[in-house]
């Protein structure tokens, strides 16, 4: 069984003595969840046979009429604030309009409820695998001089993989940062095709960037330090099986600037090169900005209202988002076209004012609203019916198994690993879909700090700022003490007053949910690649 450090959760433990004592895994579901487990290694899911027979009509007819299984595009935004798109009250109103989000948006399915991971990372394994970084080892980036003991990616079954082996052709483009080494590369773990970035914006420019790195940049020694490491600065392009080439390096934060229009005009030309072939595709997208440090490239500098360079870059990556679908309809291809727009956590604010915009407490790297909860916009014209919006929960690990069902591969999910990923065709497909998910679990690297079920949060585990904006750099993690900190999210969004067990009845029932969550790791237990806290 995984042993979890001694000052680790509450709930971790109270699972540990609850298995020693014998109870099975299954007992520890409450009278709170509706949530049925079909499989010991799959997350338990909510049942709802009306609307999942009525995306199974959709997808029949759709594939009669198309011929083939649908295209998967992902456009994940980097460090995007839940509260940045106009449509989820940002926008226009804080100096960065995104009209073309806030179409598709309209055009399809709001999510208000969706959930990355806290950092970058993880979530980008975490789709891919539809598993907790918890449970691949991915519990955070791979940072400049650290060196791991094995490959996350050699024993992992990614959606890349299972989706080529029935016929897909599959490219990432844009921002990577889940392993640069051979063997942890886009195209070493799937993707036929990979054009963009290993390392987060931040990670390149800080080499090139003397006004803000100036003791890394003016001295000649520490330059050189960072150059062992083995960290990238360029643009690549990659193929499975085949050569890998630096196209451009970055040597400049105005070099730095033009990396996503790069990376959309492959897109854009992949896109039109595809759609003309016969084999459907899976594109993810995976915008560089709007990661600090942001510079505004020159076609959209001063573009934004703010005029800041993180609100051009917002400007800029909508401009894009539209430019991505546009080139999905004028090939032809947008009606067989499943689209989803989030991004991979909450604001980084400890760049502020280089940093995006959320509502809720907290920001990138905490279990907090603002850390994990994320703009999510699922489209696709003619099969989501336009105008919904739904605040049930979305998990974007769900985008795993979502996507595997739409390409027919439901019996290709591995059975040997837990999955925690759920199958959301259906919620997206209904026209009045109802999610399948009960619940969400907030991990923080190997910490399980928190759960999400219906509008009730429980926290074992919180993050402490000591200082404001420093949600990464002046933060600690602590117990919360004699009890856990039960918010309810409808009243107090910004989890600032407990309800705890004096307002609510379910606060036992919720840790014996968490108890539940922690016991999967004695048959499954996590992976250690050597990546410390």
């Amino acid at each position: 069984m995984y042993a979890f450090k001694r000052h680790s959760s509450a709930i971790a433990v109270a699972a540990a003595l609850m298995l020693s004592a014998g109870f099975p895994e299954a007992s520890a579901q409450s009278v709170l969840s509706k949530a049925e487990r079909a499989s010991e290694s799959m997350e338990p899911a909510l049942r709802h046979p009306d609307q999942d027979a009525q995306a199974r009509a959709k997808l029949e007819a759709l594939r009669a009429r198309m011929g083939k299984q649908p295209n998967i595009v992902w456009l994940v935004v980097d460090d995007m604030g839940y509260g940045d798109p106009g449509a989820f009250g940002g926008g226009a109103a804080i100096g960065a309009a995104t009209p073309n989000m806030d179409r598709l948006a309209r055009e399809g399915l709001k999510l208000t409820s969706a959930y990355s991971q806290p950092t970058c990372t993880p979530t980008r394994s975490a789709i891919l695998t539809g598993r907790l970084p918890v449970r691949t080892g991915l519990t955070r980036p791979i940072l400049a001089g650290d060196t791991i003991t094995r490959n996350p990616w050699a024993d992992e079954i990614s959606l890349p993989r299972l989706l080529g082996e029935a016929g897909y052709r599959t490219v990432l483009s844009g921002k990577w940062h889940v392993g640069a080494a051979q063997g942890m590369r886009p195209h070493d773990i799937g993707f036929d095709e990979f054009y963009g970035f290993y390392e987060a914006e931040k990670e390149i420019s800080q080499a090139v960037d003397k006004r803000r790195y100036p003791d890394l940049v003016l001295n000649p020694e520490r330059l050189a330090m960072l150059r062992k490491t083995g960290a990238s600065d360029a643009l690549v392009h990659g193929f499975k099986g085949g050569q890998t080439t630096d196209v451009v390096k970055i040597d400049s934060t105005a070099a730095m600037a033009e990396g996503d229009r790069m990376t959309k005009e492959f897109s854009v030309a992949k896109i039109k090169e595809l759609a003309a072939g016969n084999q459907p595709f899976f594109l993810e997208h995976a915008f560089m900005k709007v990661h600090a440090d942001n510079f505004a490239s020159k076609a959209f500098e001063g573009k934004s209202a703010s005029k800041y360079p993180y609100k051009d870059d917002v400007v800029e990556v909508d401009a894009y988002i539209g430019e991505i679908t546009k080139a999905l309809e004028d090939a032809g291809v947008l009606d067989n076209t499943f689209i989803f727009i989030t991004s991979d956590n909450g604001p980084q604010l400890d760049s502020w004012p280089d940093a995006g915009y959320t509502p809720f407490r907290g920001a990138k790297a905490s279990a907090w609203e603002g850390g994990v909860r994320v703009p999510g916009i699922a489209y696709w014209r003619g099969m989501i019916a336009p105008g919904r919006e739904s605040d049930d929960l979305f998990d974007l690990m769900d985008l795993f198994n979502t996507s595997v069902r739409l390409a027919g591969l439901e019996k290709k999910i591995p059975s040997d690993r837990y999955i925690d990923g759920i199958d959301q065709t259906s919620f997206l497909l209904g026209d009045k879909g109802r999610s399948n998910r009960e619940k969400v679990y907030i991990w923080a690297e190997r910490d399980l700090m928190a759960m999400r079920m219906y509008e009730y949060k429980i926290h074992v585990k919180v993050v402490q700022e000591h200082a404001q904006w420093l949600n990464i750099d002046m933060t600690t993690i602590s117990d919360v003490g004699l009890a856990p900190w039960l918010f309810n999210l409808y009243i107090d969004p910004k989890e600032q007053y407990p309800v705890g067990h004096r307002m609510n009845a379910f606060l036992a029932s919720m840790a014996a949910e968490m108890k539940g969550h922690a016991a999967t790791f004695k048959k499954y237990p996590p992976k250690n690649i050597g990546l410390g806290q």
